[in-house]
């Protein structure tokens, strides 16, 4: 189904209650809806129709609240925008959960940073800001709010109490966090049994909460791109990548070939890096320290090659709006290819090693399924999903820079288990290092950035990040600053699946499962 298709099928479902209008060079196809619709029409898009549900925008005007509702399906289908508006005196809506049970969170989010309320949303309030931390009302995210004047008073709810489901004869709850050893961010889990299984299982995260959507309002785009490179340092590039194509967007930019592939060629060696380091944990999460150790030198050795190629282990400044900021050398990239090569050979052999470790298999087959089913109803993106039988790849549905030209496979799975999302990341190492071959062999000389024209506007910008799709929102004033910012990292998303995993199972498979979901605090925590 075409954008133009969406646009008359919607139309001709909601006559009088939708406004549609299609752009066909973006296959976008935005829809104004009367909130009487809303939660109906988000159904039909996610249930009926497949769409994947990228996220929800909630811009604050001058009179109007404006809620975004962002959908995509393959190149065919493009993207559907949802618009709903409201008076900023009310700031009520429907809640769409009970159609797209995906926008939970970005429903619980809105209501905690905006003050917005959801009608017929379960379970509203205690979510980004703490209710035994921070007073109701604060809503940092609001125009009216800022974030350069320091709150002089906190006034928490000193009486507020852990939620608690479980409430059988003999159920406890056993705390875990938010600081505790093997974890380098704060995260706190309450799991809920009555026996040695976790029946239930909840994660308070956004302990170090840094607003930096908020931070990045009324600041220019150079200075609000080290935000979207900086709040998760361990995909640095991937998120530098989604600020700026959103900001191309809007600039109209055409970025130079060389500069295409030569973006591939680095997002894709911080994809096989990024997965080395979470083969790394899993393996440390069943006490395997001689694989871990050796996943972890293989992580260190792809750091290196990182930082003697680009001068930066984490690829800190390279990519620019139009481009990037400084060339890479051919036979730099050769040589870092080479390695890449040893290095994605010796992971082949480790991978073939752990096959044969029955003890280890034991501790990851069968433990922490996620369901087809489930990965879909609750929007699960990045190997997680790809492990449970949903392909989805903005690389392939969506491509951006050179993936058009280049031959993407997608891995995939089917049991949706610890060990079928572990061969997920091996077999994305494998095809990382092909597509830096065939994005290296396309290369040729060229520039490598683009002039960049700050105009006013706004537009979405994503990339396939190592964990999953991540979506950048970007608004700019008339005077080129950016008047919105908003991100929406794969593990806020996959945060949202986490019980799926690791409820009735027993507790000592908690680790494990954690370690293959491969969520990041820092991400969320943005």
């Amino acid at each position: 189904m075409t954008s133009a298709e969406l646009h008359a099928r919607i139309a001709e479902r909601w006559p009088g209650l939708v406004h549609c209008r299609t752009d066909a060079a973006t296959s976008l196809c935005e829809v104004t809806a009367s909130p009487g619709v809303l939660a109906d029409l988000c159904g039909l898009l996610f249930l009926d129709w497949g769409l994947a549900f990228a996220g929800m925008i909630v811009e604050e005007g001058t009179t109007q609240w404006e809620l975004r509702y962002v959908f995509h399906g393959d190149r065919r289908t493009g993207w559907v925008h949802v618009l709903v508006h409201g008076p900023v005196t009310e700031g009520t809506f429907p809640s769409i959960v009970r159609t797209v049970h995906a926008a939970d969170w970005h429903e619980r989010e809105a209501e905690d940073l905006f003050g917005l309320v959801f009608e017929g949303h379960p379970s509203l309030g205690d979510f980004v800001l703490h209710d035994d931390a921070w007073q109701e009302g604060v809503e940092p995210m609001r125009r009216a709010f800022s974030a350069r004047t320091p709150m002089s008073e906190r006034r928490p709810n000193t009486d507020w109490r852990p939620p608690r489901i479980v409430q059988a004869p003999g159920a406890f709850a056993m705390p875990i966090g938010p600081v505790f050893a093997g974890q380098h961010e704060s995260v706190h889990f309450l799991l809920e049994t009555v026996g040695e299984d976790v029946i239930h299982a909840i994660p308070r995260l956004f302990y170090k909460y840094r607003a930096v959507e908020k931070l990045a309002e009324q600041r220019p785009i150079d200075h609000v791109l080290p935000l979207a490179e900086r709040f998760a340092a361990t995909t640095a590039f991937a998120h530098a990548l989604g600020f700026c194509h959103a900001v191309e967007t809007i600039a109209g930019a055409e970025v130079p070939d060389r500069a295409r592939l030569l973006r591939v060629f680095l997002a894709e060696l911080e994809r096989l890096r990024h997965h080395a380091g979470a083969i790394a944990a899993i393996c440390e999460s069943t006490a395997l320290g001689v694989a871990a150790s050796q996943a972890s030198i293989l992580e260190e050795e792809l750091l290196r090659v990182s930082g003697a190629l680009t001068g930066h282990r984490y690829l800190f400044g390279l990519a620019v709006p139009g481009g990037l900021a400084t060339d890479l050398d051919d036979g730099g990239c050769r040589d870092a290819l080479g390695r890449c090569r040893d290095t994605s050979a010796r992971l082949d052999r480790l991978e073939h090693m752990l096959q044969t470790s029955s003890s280890f298999l034991d501790r990851l087959e069968e433990v922490g399924p996620i369901t087809d089913r489930d990965a879909w109803v609750f929007g699960l993106v990045g190997p997680i999903a790809r492990a449970s039988a949903l392909p989805r790849d903005l690389r392939v549905l969506q491509p951006y820079d050179a993936y058009e030209h280049l031959a993407v496979r997608v891995p995939s799975e089917r049991e949706g288990d610890g060990y079928a999302r572990l061969r997920v990341l091996f077999a994305e190492a494998r095809e990382s290092l092909r597509l830096m071959e065939q994005a290296l062999a396309a290369v040729a000389a060229g520039a490598v950035a683009a002039p960049i024209r700050v105009r006013p506007g706004a537009a979405l910008g994503w990339v396939e990040a190592p964990r999953g799709a991540a979506f950048h929102w970007v608004r700019l004033a008339d005077d080129g600053v950016v008047a919105r910012y908003r991100i929406v990292p794969p593990s806020f998303v996959n945060w949202h699946g986490f019980s799926l995993g690791v409820e009735n199972f027993a507790f000592q498979d908690f680790p494990i499962i954690l370690a293959t979901l491969d969520l990041s605090v820092a991400e969320n925590d943005r």
